[in-house]
């Protein structure tokens, strides 16, 4: 399956950041744009609260520039990070009145977290979802209706 550069690098740095457990939902150096950004937490100034998909001025200006952070619209940026603390299981914004999992750091809810993310990546760059493996199990007449090396 053909994946645009960015995609690809964000999957990396993701995967690789997932399996040396330096994810951190709560940490804007290894929470999910964190990891894409290359554990930089600059991209924190683009909205007023954590896990806001609402741009602040810093925000709206870069969008307005064009700018580009690793290939992604700071836009783009908040909708990732969003849909990792939804999918990990918090309320955004993260503040210390909404509800936040108990653990966290747990490789389960991490996973899952990641799987969103990765579903998003794959909706903005206009490609179907790599982690989406339910073709494995359609079938016709008994039979597989694909077979492995037709999906990936």
């Amino acid at each position: 399956m053909k994946t645009t550069p960015r995609l690809e690098s964000a999957v990396r740095k993701l995967y690789i950041a997932f399996h040396n457990n330096e994810l951190d939902p709560e940490c804007c150096q290894k929470c999910a744009v964190g990891n894409i950004l290359d554990n930089s937490d600059s991209w924190q100034h683009l909205s007023d609260d954590h896990g806001s998909i609402n741009l602040n001025y810093i925000g709206k200006v870069h969008e307005t520039l064009g700018r580009k952070f690793n290939g992604y619209s700071p836009l783009e940026l908040l909708k990732i990070e969003s849909t990792f603390l939804k999918a990990s299981g918090y309320i955004v914004p993260l503040n210390y009145k909404n509800k936040k999992p108990t653990n966290p750091k747990d490789k389960d809810s991490l996973f899952k977290a990641l799987s969103a993310v990765i579903t998003l990546l794959c909706e903005l760059d206009k490609i179907p979802n790599y982690m989406d493996y339910t073709k494995l199990f359609e079938f016709e007449d008994n039979t597989p209706k694909y077979h492995l090396t037709h999906i990936f």
